[in-house]
């Protein structure tokens, strides 16, 4: 079963989400702010499971992609929430979160929630903390004062908006200051030539995870999306060793 399905969530906001079953454990896609399912990455990997008879779950968060919700109201909190829920109803056995840029943000929150059940985690050019290290103390005064911060977009003609929820939400899940509680295998994948998130925020990563079983890879030329050929591959190279216990 892989085409588009709906899981409603308490307050009756439907989340979209795709699904196949498979051997190992499931891989469970998370993507950036404002991207969903649709990516190339994510797309990638659900082809590739598919491929090669492996279990693999892509959600769209509320408020993104063909899920319901308002995109101003979503939070780091809202869309954990809505991942661990679906995780809870339409998988079984040990899970591998991959997150992308925020999803990379989200995937440890996931993880911590886990526990037991968290098999592994791959980060691709990973942001946690990005609306501390993100932003200026200006924008902070805004968005403190309930105002929405705009910036530039390089990836589509509209300004990505901040919200003020979002932000307070953010502010109080800071995680690079403090041990981070996940044991399992852990693989960072980075572009230095990243323009959105500083490659050195995945080796802050690495040394605030509690995990020994850690290891980051840089990719010189690789820019922040790494949805290039070659990045896919190593993607793809990373999750099957990982998921095959021998990365």
């Amino acid at each position: 079963m892989s085409e588009i399905q709906f899981h409603t969530m308490p307050d009756g906001r439907r989340i979209a989400y795709r699904f196949v079953a498979g051997d190992g454990p499931t891989l469970v896609f998370l993507p950036g702010y404002m991207s969903d399912m649709a990516g190339g990455k994510a797309t990638a990997l659900f082809d590739w499971a598919q491929a090669h008879e492996r279990s693999c779950l892509l959600l769209d968060y509320s408020g993104c992609g063909q899920s319901e919700g308002n995109f101003a109201e979503g939070t780091l909190s809202r869309w954990r929430d809505e991942v661990l829920a679906l995780i809870e109803t339409v998988v079984e056995g040990p899970v591998i979160v991959i997150g992308s840029s925020m999803g990379g943000w989200l995937m440890l929150t996931v993880g911590i929630a886990l526990g037991s059940r968290l098999a592994g985690v791959i980060g691709i050019a990973s942001a946690p903390d990005f609306t501390d290290w993100g932003r200026d103390e200006a924008d902070k005064a805004r968005l403190l004062t309930g105002e929405t911060v705009y910036d530039d977009n390089p990836y589509g003609p509209e300004p990505t908006p901040m919200h003020p929820g979002f932000f307070a939400d953010g502010q109080a899940q800071l995680l690079l200051g403090r041990t981070i509680a996940i044991d399992a295998p852990v693989r960072l994948i980075h572009g230095q030539g990243d323009a959105d998130v500083p490659w050195e925020i995945s080796m802050r990563l690495a040394q605030s995870l509690r995990s020994d079983n850690v290891q980051v890879t840089l990719v010189k030329d690789g820019d922040h999306r790494l949805s290039r050929e070659q990045d896919i591959s190593l993607l793809l190279c990373t999750v099957n060793a990982l998921s095959k216990g021998t990365a």
